[in-house]
């Protein structure tokens, strides 16, 4: 069991809006009008996706070899939380502030559009730099915008890089590295994304509906959330991670969730708390046929069919890379009382239809509430390619 951190402040951004109180609100209702057709991803086809359609600020001439919509967008999560990590720099100085996010695409939407330029002109446009598309950019860009000194790398193990931050930044604080970090994840869209899971097959015709016997695959989004993570005690605690590596295969996840199973197992484990104190389940939810079958499977063997879940990516989309670390922040934003006064659970959205070949589980619609209690805690699964587990444990009051 470890000692509990705590999140004591969260930027957030998605399809649903920019900032905490755009997105609450519209995640507690259960919208998905932002999920629209607006991508083509091979010629002929267009896909719906979860794209974030406000401006976002453009980059100072300073900051161009890092100017990418990644970035941009980076710099819009962390403008909401600037003010509570530039407390902490004067708390514990610059050097002892450590920046971990995950990411799985990072500016590749930049190197796509200068390689349609040099392939139209046989040059590349003058304000392209290579390394705006690396995937180490945004642990850089970061810790130059914020100007800190400490350790500032990027997590990238697909699908769960953003939840691995998490345990990535606690270990650097445990060891003694660091006193605060920046955690997260961020990931926007590109061309890449939306041809290569066309090419496996894995995206749905429509707006993506898990755990339904229809499904069809991902709907792919794009957003980011970022944390201050502490051991100050504040409102909300990161009490538990739980790890694993299923290695079964490149892209398709165990059939029986046994890693998916004992990532949950580890991060009770590491919370010191039972099943019964897990009052929701953020799924991975994916919508594809396989994932779906292997997270019903681990989820019902471990909470039965009495625990509310859903999945929000019918909300946003799969944001990839970034993923684990939004859908932490809906954590957050459900126990937070703040932004969640009526206790509400971000309802699962689909269209009904039961599928006789997933196990049992419940879930949650938008008459689901958290019990008013002192203590709560919720559990988030992120689960990526090559088998990349995580489950986060949040709770509140500790």
């Amino acid at each position: 069991m470890s000692p509990p951190l705590y999140l004591n402040a969260v930027g957030i951004g998605a399809s649903l809006g920019l900032g905490k109180q755009e997105v609450a609100p519209l995640l507690f209702a259960g919208s998905r009008e932002t999920l629209r057709p607006g991508k083509e991803v091979r010629p002929g086809r267009a896909a719906v996706v979860g794209a974030i359609e406000r401006p976002l600020p453009a980059l100072p001439p300073a900051f161009s070899r890092f100017d990418s919509r990644n970035n941009r967008l980076l710099a819009a999560l962390l403008s909401e939380i600037r003010a509570d990590i530039e407390a902490a720099a004067r708390r514990y100085g610059r050097d002892r502030i450590a920046i971990v996010l995950g990411t799985s695409t990072s500016g590749m939407a930049e190197g796509e559009a200068a390689l349609a330029a040099y392939r139209e002109t046989g040059r590349w446009p003058a304000d392209f730099d290579y390394r705006q598309q690396e995937v180490g950019s945004a642990a850089s860009f970061a810790a130059r915008w914020l100007e800190t000194e400490g350790p500032a790398y990027v997590v990238a193990t697909a699908c769960s890089s953003g939840a691995k931050t998490f345990a990535s930044a606690r270990r650097l604080i445990a060891a003694g590295l660091c006193d605060a970090a920046v955690v997260g994840g961020v990931d926007t869209l590109c061309r890449l994304t939306l041809a290569g899971f066309s090419a496996l097959e894995s995206v749905s015709a429509g707006r993506c509906n898990p755990f339904s016997a229809n499904r069809d695959g991902i709907t792919i989004g794009e957003g980011g959330a970022v944390f201050l993570m502490t051991r100050e005690p504040s409102e909300i605690a990161l009490l538990g991670i739980g790890e694993t590596s299923d290695a079964h295969h490149i892209s398709a996840p165990d059939p029986e969730g046994k890693g998916a199973l004992d990532a949950m197992r580890a991060a009770l484990a590491d919370a010191g708390l039972s099943r019964d104190d897990i009052r929701y389940v953020n799924l991975h939810g994916t919508a594809t046929p396989l994932n779906d079958i292997m997270e019903s499977k681990a989820v019902c063997a471990l909470f039965g069919e009495t625990t509310p879940c859903s999945s929000t990516k019918a909300m946003t989309g799969h944001t990839l890379g970034a993923a684990g670390a939004i859908e932490a922040a809906f954590l957050w934003l459900t126990l937070h009382p703040r932004f969640n006064p009526g206790r509400r659970l971000p309802p699962h959205l689909w269209d009904g239809a039961a599928d006789t070949a997933l196990a049992p589980i419940r879930l949650a619609t938008t008459d689901d509430r958290l019990p008013d209690a002192p203590r709560v805690a919720a559990l988030s699964n992120s689960f990526g390619f090559g088998g990349s587990n995580c489950g986060l444990v949040l709770g509140r009051g500790w």
